[in-house]
Formats: structure tokens, C-alpha cells, sequence
């Protein structure tokens, strides 16, 4: 398997190279600050060369930052805080996801369409972190694919209980030893998996929103109750699988994951549509998420 930055020393490492030799502490904080921020840079003129939907203009503004983790390849995986305003306290946390596999478009393009919304309107009722682009290798292929570099399909890799005795049986007996559905050779082999699992714990959010196409649902594990529709999208329960982030988080970790299956991977949905699944997103947060106080054991961020 790939392992050329799936380590972030190795990445940082790289980088390091490129100070030159005589340069102080201060002088090599500011390489590393620059390298980063080229490579945020490249990866969103990556982004716009690649999605109708999102220029790479929008993309370096909208606010996203380095999140010291990198894909297998090497690309940043990047993310966006909207943080506690003064004099707000927020109803709870959630961590919203897009992009997991990189041949569903949409659920990369939508993501900033709603960060776009929060720039302009963030209020202080929820602390969000974004993450519109978990698995970049799988978008900027030549040919995209749901999979990372290695082949894994990043929602088959999270610890799920028992994960090492059902994922392999799984995927050999239930789908055949699809590609598609590879669950990787260990739960987190993969940086981009690794790094959701760290923002699960490190941002503890009371709701995990994940991203996908193109069933034209909405599905739900973990905690009830379920949102009855976003927009135009109807709940439909899908089940989990060994790995899934439904599993892992929804089941296991009693964190509720709402998963949006936008209609199409690869047209977006109409502006209203956007707005729409939106609005009801925040709706359903604002009814449930007073229902979900945080625990000592379940949700330990500040």
C-alpha cells in the first residue's frame, strides 16, 4: 500500500527539507506556515480545476485551513471552525462531512455552499467544524473513484465493534470482493479515516453530518429520533455496515449521524434544494439537540 504522506512527520518532513539550512527557529516556523499554506492553496485551484460546481476563487476565501493531516498522496485534508460567539452559548456541536468518497461530487460541492451560509450567518447556535473533502485522492484522479489511494473504501475502516472478524467475512461473502466496497487491511489504516476518528474525539460533537450520492434520502443511525425529511429528501433507514461511520459513530459511539443522500453525484441540487436541506438541518438540530446533554463519558470537549 501507498505510504507516501499517509504520516504527518512525513509530510511535515518534507516540508522541512525545503527550509534552508541556516534559517533560525523563527525563520523555519515561517517556511513550515508558507509550505501549508501553498498547499492549501493547490489544493483548492485542484478543487475548482475538477467541480463545476465550486472555482478555485471560492475556494481559497471561504476560510478553510490546514489541518495538519494528509491524505496518502499527500494532499491536505482541510476543515473550517465556526467557534462559540461572545456571549453565546451554543446548543451543541456538530461535525459535518463531505466527500468521503471521491466519486460523489455533490457531496463535496454542497458542503460549500453551506459553509457560504455560515460565513455570512453564523450566530453562534451550534459550533460547527467542516470538512468538505475527506478523501481527495478519490476526487482528483484523472477518473475519480469512492475509494483513497490504497483502494479502501473509507467508510468500511472505522473501528466498528468486531471489525477485524466481520469487515473481511463481509466483504467477501456479501459483496463478492467488490473493489468498491474494500475495507482496508486494519480498522484506520488509512490517514483520512485516522483523521475523522481524531476529530470525533477531539471535537466531540453531540451530531456527525455525512454527506453522500445518490440514493435521495436521508438515513440515520444512533440515537432516535431521526429527522423526518431535509428538503426534499425522506428518511429511509439503511442499516449499517462493519466500518461504516454509522456504525462506529452512530451505533457504537451513541453520537447520531445523519447521512444526506443527495439525488445525483454529479449534478447538484437547485439552489432552493440546498437552502431547503439546510434549513431543515438546522431546524431538526435546534429541536433535538437540547434532548442530548453532554456526558462526562460521552462528549469530553470544551
Amino acid at each position: 500500500m501507498k505510504t507516501p504522506c499517509g504520516l504527518a512527520l512525513s509530510c511535515l518532513g518534507a516540508l522541512a527539507a525545503l527550509v534552508p539550512a541556516k534559517a533560525g527557529g523563527q525563520g523555519v516556523a515561517s517556511a513550515l506556515t508558507a509550505g501549508l499554506e501553498v498547499q492549501r492553496l493547490e489544493l483548492c485551484d485542484r478543487i475548482g480545476a475538477k467541480l463545476g460546481s465550486v472555482d478555485s476563487t471560492e475556494c481559497r476565501r471561504i476560510g478553510l485551513a490546514h489541518s495538519l493531516a494528509w491524505s496518502v498522496e499527500g494532499a491536505p485534508i482541510l476543515f473550517r471552525d465556526y467557534l462559540r460567539l461572545p456571549g453565546r452559548v451554543p446548543l451543541g456541536r456538530v461535525l459535518l462531512v463531505g466527500g468521503i468518497h471521491g466519486d460523489e461530487y455533490s457531496s463535496v460541492s454542497i458542503v460549500f455552499k453551506w459553509m457560504a451560509i455560515l460565513n455570512k450567518f453564523h450566530s453562534g447556535l451550534f459550533e460547527w467544524r467542516f470538512a468538505p473533502l475527506l478523501n481527495p485522492d478519490g476526487l482528483l484522479r484523472p477518473r475519480s473513484q469512492r475509494m483513497n489511494s490504497n483502494g479502501v473504501d473509507l467508510n468500511r475502516n472505522f473501528p466498528s465493534p468486531n471489525w477485524e472478524a466481520e469487515s473481511s467475512d463481509y466483504w467477501i461473502r456479501t459483496t463478492s470482493r467488490n473493489p468498491r466496497r474494500y475495507p482496508g487491511p486494519e480498522a484506520l489504516s488509512e490517514p483520512e479515516s485516522r483523521w475523522l476518528a481524531q476529530q470525533i474525539e477531539a471535537f466531540s460533537p453531540d451530531v456527525i453530518v455525512s454527506v453522500h450520492a445518490p440514493h435521495s434520502i436521508v438515513d440515520f443511525d444512533g440515537p432516535a429520533p431521526a429527522p423526518e425529511k431535509l428538503g426534499s429528501l425522506y428518511l429511509k433507514l439503511l442499516g449499517t455496515y462493519p466500518g461504516s461511520l454509522g456504525r462506529y459513530a452512530g451505533v457504537h459511539k451513541e453520537i447520531p449521524v445523519v447521512t444526506i443522500e443527495l439525488p445525483s453525484a454529479g449534478v447538484m441540487p437547485s439552489a432552493t434544494e440546498q437552502r431547503g436541506i439546510w434549513t431543515d438541518l438546522v431546524r431538526w438540530l435546534r429541536k433535538h439537540l437540547p434532548e442530548r446533554p453532554r456526558t462526562a463519558a460521552s462528549r469530553t470537549g470544551g
